[in-house]
């Protein structure tokens, strides 16, 4: 049993908390943190209807490191649970140096006046952890996170050698919508208006964005076309299993998203550069941001499945095998279990599941920590228990693409 302090109130943060609370027995004392308290004190009425259990809440801006240091030194965590922006990352982790716990995040650290996120930033941490006796687990999530699990768990157990991989994400929700993001939106439109990029031969391939589409047949949610991107994942896979000669990411976008986003970007509303309007500067992507559907509030109105997985051509045995994993997650199953949508479901429950084998010392280490260089195992039984089960499919023959 142990204490733990999770900062940000986000749909991920809702779904990450309400699966702790189903677990008392890992998480005892829960304390959810934010800049606006009472989106905490929300999700708390949430938990401890559904639930029964009771939760702290708090309020801090994760930016002001002595403040965080404080709070977590107050609150006595083993463990800190970043859910906040990916901009403050480095910020909670000096706080959490300074106050001597494990920290853990989803997503990594990029600047929030530059649309470019790689692990270097973090990675530099790693003495200072180490040095501290204190662990830090990068990526958490889905993609990061689950697909680099199931990279990990078919090279220990499907492949003698990962030749190729491919991590194919799709959304079949709809929300009725005519535009919204299924996560935060300027990080969303950061990520996607980003050029494409994969891994291969031991070089990065830079191309336009979404300029790389290929159609695909997804369980469950039916052909839908992806296109080529650039996801942190691949940096880390790339740097932990050299071997794999070529790593890609594909996200799937409907015809009515992509339409709306070329308008957007056409009239510089993705930008992120600062604009004078009224005679203060505003942010154009912030302010579309205000316009846009908050992601939290699309639980009750998305219908349909995503399907995220991973597919590896290698060898077994000598023999020449593709294999596919992947998890198929209802949006309204997840939205009746947590009040949220899949997308935060597929993201909150892996955050909870890398908690809880941190605090019950399945994963431990000093030092910094992606999720594919820890054992898979756990892992995707947690998965399996805890509402995001998992299949493993041998395929024909490779991707024609």
């Amino acid at each position: 049993m142990s204490r733990v302090l999770v900062i940000g109130a986000g749909g991920v943060s809702s779904v990450a908390v309400h699966k702790m609370a189903m677990n008392s027995d890992i998480f005892s004392h829960i304390t959810l943190a934010s800049r606006t308290r009472a989106k905490c004190e929300a999700i708390a009425d949430s938990v401890r209807q559904r639930t029964g259990v009771t939760i702290e809440t708090a309020q801090i801006d994760a930016d002001d490191v002595a403040a965080t240091t404080a709070l977590i030194r107050a609150v006595k965590p083993l463990l800190v649970v970043n859910l906040a922006l990916p901009y403050q990352d480095l910020s909670i982790m000096d706080a959490c140096l300074a106050a001597g716990a494990h920290y853990l995040d989803t997503a990594n650290y990029e600047p929030r006046d530059q649309a470019k996120f790689e692990y270097s930033w973090q990675w530099a941490y790693q003495d200072r952890f180490r040095d501290a006796g204190l662990m830090a687990l990068l990526g958490s999530g889905f993609d990061p996170g689950v697909t680099s699990v199931f990279t990990s768990y078919t090279r220990k157990h499907l492949l003698d050698r990962i030749d190729t991989l491919d991590i194919l994400d799709c959304n079949g929700g709809d929300t009725g919508l005519a535009f919204a993001t299924n996560f935060n939106p300027e990080i969303n439109l950061r990520e996607v208006t980003a050029p494409s990029r994969h891994w291969q031969d031991g070089q990065w391939i830079e191309g336009p964005a979404l300029s790389n589409r290929q159609l695909f047949d997804f369980d469950q949610v039916g052909p839908k076309n992806m296109y080529l991107m650039y996801h942190e994942e691949l940096e880390s896979l790339a740097k932990f299993y050299p071997e794999i000669r070529r790593i890609r990411f594909w996200m799937t976008f409907g015809d009515s998203y992509l339409k709306h986003l070329e308008v957007l970007q056409n009239v510089g509303l993705t930008r992120i550069d600062p604009v004078m309007f009224e005679g203060r500067e505003i942010i154009p992507l912030q302010f579309l941001q205000a316009l846009l559907p908050e992601p939290a509030s699309l639980g009750p109105l998305t219908r349909g499945k995503t399907n995220i997985g991973t597919i590896a051509t290698g060898v077994k045995d000598g023999q020449v095998k593709t294999l596919y994993v992947n998890n198929v997650c209802d949006h309204e199953a997840a939205y009746a279990e947590t009040g949220n949508q899949a997308i935060s479901y597929t993201t909150g429950v892996p955050a909870m599941i890398g908690a809880s084998l941190i605090l019950t010392g399945q994963w431990q280490g000093a030092g910094v920590f992606n999720m594919e260089q820890l054992d898979p195992d756990p892992f995707m039984d947690m998965l399996n228990r805890h509402g995001l089960p998992w299949q493993v499919r041998e395929l024909d023959s490779p991707l024609a693409f």
